[in-house]
Order: structure tokens, then sequence, then C-alpha cells
């Protein structure tokens, strides 16, 4: 999970609140690790990445929400417990970036793509939706301790988490490449297309694992190295995007995307899976491991995918380009790391 500093998000809220927001037409999420067979998900081409949709986005606390009716039969399988308590407790860190989850103009309410996604959720289910806003390290510890019904927060499927938690996908998890909107480069898809380029990427993520990747493949095929190149703050590379100084930035799909609509100095390229080239990476909803919760919710998210409030909700925040054919509950995940 990654997120810009509180200073950008307010930013770029800003200025959405401003309506000069043009979103694109695609986003993803992000992950980590490679290798692995790819589970079924909804492909993602990187010639659509530039185009754009005009969108206006609500960053104000009065949502109106995309909602979902109740179905019955899948509310009937949810743990005693939780259908008692009529409400789904959801787990979210509400500081993150759009337009995945973040503040509103009040500073205070907790808006984007996932709550919304949650709230579709609790609806199918006949409950009530109560948000849990907290940390990206608390949240795990609240899933696991019963203290949160689910998480939804940019999270990955990994094979480690899954020795603990259960899951039920909703969204693909990809990386994207951002270029100056006037640039030369129109469209980045495999690793010959980086060959001489100059790109920035963050230090020590996975981003930067499959770069320098794509670079080693390069060089075996004599082809010219990229000149990789490191900055402390969003600010600083996009004002070397803007600048020339570099001809690409790698990084997460969906922030990119935002930037790029709000700035509308940039676009998006190309994509990549967040696990590589080898696997379909996914986010999901993330419940304690074995409580009888993750396969209501997957058919909860099946049934909004087939009535259409799924997509709805993706169109909303300009993620279109992120959906899934189907929930899946507990996918391969991304491998787990060499020790």
């Amino acid at each position: 999970m990654a997120s810009l500093p509180r200073t950008v998000r307010h930013a770029h809220r800003r200025v959405a609140a401003l309506g000069l927001l043009a979103l694109l037409a695609t986003a993803c999420g992000q992950g980590s690790a490679t290798g692995g067979d790819a589970p079924a998900a909804a492909p993602v081409n990187a010639s659509d990445a530039a185009a754009t949709a005009p969108l206006k986005i609500n960053t104000s606390p009065e949502q109106n929400r995309v909602r979902a009716d109740k179905a019955e039969d899948v509310a009937a399988k949810v743990p005693e417990a939780i259908r008692a308590r009529g409400e789904l407790i959801v787990g979210i860190t509400g500081d993150g970036t759009p337009p995945l989850s973040f503040l509103a103009d009040d500073d205070s309410t907790v808006i984007g793509v996932e709550s919304d996604i949650a709230q579709l959720v609790a609806d199918v289910l006949g409950l009530k939706l109560r948000l849990d806003r907290t940390s990206w390290e608390n949240l795990f510890l609240a899933v696991k301790s019963g203290k949160d019904d689910v998480g939804f927060s940019n999270i990955t499927v990994t094979e480690e988490r899954k020795d603990i938690y259960d899951f039920a996908t909703y969204r693909v998890d990809q990386l994207a490449w951002e270029v100056a909107k006037d640039g030369k480069v129109t469209k980045i898809a495999q690793p010959s297309d980086i060959a001489g380029l100059k790109v920035s990427v963050g230090s020590g993520t996975n981003q930067e694992k499959i770069l320098l990747d794509w670079d080693e493949q390069n060089k075996k095929a004599g082809l010219t190295p990229i000149e990789v190149q490191y900055y402390q703050r969003p600010a600083d590379y996009y004002l070397a995007l803007k600048s020339g100084r570099i001809d690409a930035y790698f990084g997460p799909n969906p922030t990119s995307a935002y930037h790029a609509a709000v700035s509308g100095d940039t676009k998006i390229v190309g994509t990549l899976s967040g696990a590589g080239e080898s696997l379909q990476g996914l986010i999901a909803a993330m419940t304690q491991k074995g409580n009888g919760l993750v396969q209501p919710v997957s058919e909860a998210l099946n049934t909004v995918i087939k009535n259409g409030k799924y997509a709805e909700v993706l169109k909303r925040w300009g993620l279109s380009n992120e959906a899934i054919p189907t929930s899946q509950v507990n996918p391969p995940g991304l491998p787990r790391q060499k020790k």
C-alpha cells in the first residue's frame, strides 16, 4: 500500500473540489513479489490507459453513495453474531490516497472507492456499515482479533496472508507507467519499450524490483540501459516529469491515474500487474480466518457485480479497468517471500 504526503492529498482534493478533475479511464491497485499462475481477472489493455473520461469527483462529506438491495439468501449466511449486531464493522485506512480511501473536504469523513464497495457489501448483507478508521498496521490486528469484521484497504492477496486471513477479491492489482502528457513516450507494454529511458521509481518498492528486472532483460538483449532516478517526494518526480528530466515514473496505478487527472500534466501509457509478468495480483476484502464471513462477503460482491452496482462504483471513481468478472475466495496469492 502506498500513500502521498498529507499536503499533496489535500491539494488534490481541493483541485477536485473545484471541478477540475477529468479522471483517466484506467486505474488499478498495487502489490509486491513475483511469480505464479494467473487467476482469472479482467484484462487490462495498456493501449487504453491513455484514454480520458470527463468525470467530476465529489469530495464533500455528502457522498450520495451507490446503494444496493439486501439479498436475503446471501444475508442468511452471515455469522449469527454479526447478524445479531446488525452492522458490518469495516477496517479502513482513511488517511490513504485518492481515489482509494481518503478524507473528504471536512477532513474527517472517509470517502473513496474502498468505502463505496464496502457499502455495497453491507447493503447486500442487510447490515449497517460502520467504518473503523485505523492505521495500516492496526488494520491487520483488528481483523485478526475480531475487532473489525472485514478490512477494505487496498489489500493484496498473498500466500503468507492467507495463513492468517480469508480473502474475497474485488479488484485487480496494477502498477502504472506515468509520463508527461506531451512527452515522447506514448506506450510502455514490454521491457524493450523502456530501453534508454530515464525512469523514476520508489526506492525499495516492488515496482523498483520489476523495473530493474526489465532493465536486466534489456541489457542481455543488447538494448540501451535505463537511467534510474530516485526522488523523496512526489512533487519532485512530478516536476522532473514536467521539465523533461525524466521520461517516466513507475508507481501504483490508482494514485498515478488520479494525479494525471488532477494535474493535467501527465498521462498513463501502460499498466502491469503488481505481481510482475507471470501473475495477476488481486485486491481483496480481508476477514478473520475461518469465521464464516468470507463466503457471504464474496457472494455479496458477486451480487453487485451481476446487478451492475459494482460497475457504477468503479465508474464513479474513474476506475472501471480495475474490474474483475467474479469475486473469488482465497485465490492463488502473491508467492511467499524467500527466506
